[in-house]
């Protein structure tokens, strides 16, 4: 357990909470006794329904709303949200988006909102955080949402794919300037989840790509991040971890 009281608890901000990925990852780190910083651009009645099943079973946390795409809202809420509770033990970057077409007929806009939301997202959300994290000289803890689709490519998803290859070269970099200050920095790459961004998908195409022959749960991308956060595993920094069934 990671369990400290009052101002000793240690915090984790996770982007994206209100479902899916995000939210079973929140859930788990409560569980293992983290506070959890909440977080969602919309939805707010999400947010309160997992701060409610959080304190059901004695767990703490804490709701932030903003865009990851506007880094003048991320500066704002991420800085005072600190200065009023104290830095953050560990970020997880999950929040991000999809719209998907074949190249050639990509509107512009698609380009840049899943370019602006996925990647610029990864700066807007960790610069205001980082620094009160080193100044803590506590370590930290960094996990990144990358995608099998930054790792070998999809078809209908240059934009995602070329935003979720360079989550994976941004969290490689932070690592080495991260690591001596006892703060890991780690991807994950998440292959055909059960969430909503798939639930129009072609099912039977979809399993045919996986050795595994299903998908894959919320539940087991969450365990992992947990795992990433937890003190076990403090010498893993600079990995980009597949949760694929097999798929590479």
């Amino acid at each position: 357990m990671n369990h400290l009281d009052g101002s000793d608890r240690r915090w984790i901000l996770v982007t994206g909470s209100n479902r899916g990925i995000g939210r079973a990852t929140a859930l788990k780190l409560a569980g293992d006794g983290f506070g959890v910083v909440l977080h969602c651009r919309g939805e707010v009645e999400r947010l309160q329904a997992l701060r409610d099943d959080i304190a059901a079973f004695g767990g703490a946390s804490r709701a932030l709303v903003f865009d990851i795409a506007d880094r003048a809202a991320c500066r704002a809420q991420i800085e005072a949200d600190i200065v009023a509770s104290g830095s953050y033990y560990g970020v997880i970057c999950n929040a991000g988006l999809a719209r998907d077409a074949v190249f050639p007929g990509m509107a512009d806009d698609a380009w840049d909102t899943v370019l602006r939301t996925n990647l610029d997202g990864f700066f807007n959300v960790l610069k205001p955080a980082l620094m009160p994290m080193i100044r803590s000289r506590r370590g930290g803890r960094i996990v990144v949402l990358s995608s099998v689709a930054g790792q070998i490519g999809n078809r209908g998803q240059v934009n995602y794919s070329a935003s979720k290859a360079g989550l994976i070269g941004a969290a490689k970099s932070l690592a080495l300037e991260l690591a001596s200050r006892n703060i890991t920095v780690n991807c994950i790459a998440p292959g055909l989840i059960e969430t909503d961004m798939i639930e129009s998908a072609p099912r039977q195409e979809i399993l045919k790509q996986i050795p595994a022959g299903r998908l894959g749960s919320a539940d087991e991308v969450a365990a992992l991040a947990a795992y990433l956060c937890s003190d076990a595993a403090a010498y893993i920094t600079r990995q980009v971890i597949g949760i694929n069934g097999g798929m590479i």
